[in-house]
């Protein structure tokens, strides 16, 4: 059993649902969170006074899930990214797990 974490601009969210459809990951969290691409839409949220956005707004998939399974999302995303016309692309990371209850 692995931790596999996906991010995703909020455009994508449908996708990536059925993503983990196709991938057999039916048991799996998600999270708003806001991402960054540069240092300076950072120092620009720190500024009371400013007029742009800070972050774009995305989300943040988990699932505790098995080896095959991972597998066969990594190769759906690869494909997914290969056919994107934005340069959001979907992010992946699989963390091994060493213990769990």
């Amino acid at each position: 059993m692995k931790l596999v974490i996906v991010t995703a601009v909020e455009e994508f969210q449908k996708e990536v649902l059925k993503l983990f459809k196709k991938a057999n990951i039916e048991n799996f969290s998600s999270s708003n969170i806001d991402g960054y691409k540069n240092g300076s839409s950072i120092l620009m949220t720190s500024n009371w006074f400013s007029g742009g956005k800070g972050g774009n707004e995305s989300s943040m998939f988990f699932s505790f899930t098995e080896n095959e399974n991972i597998d066969v999302l990594f190769n759906l995303i690869q494909e997914f990214n290969e056919n994107l016309e934005t340069n959001n692309p979907l992010k992946a990371v699989v963390v091994p797990i060493e213990k769990f209850i």
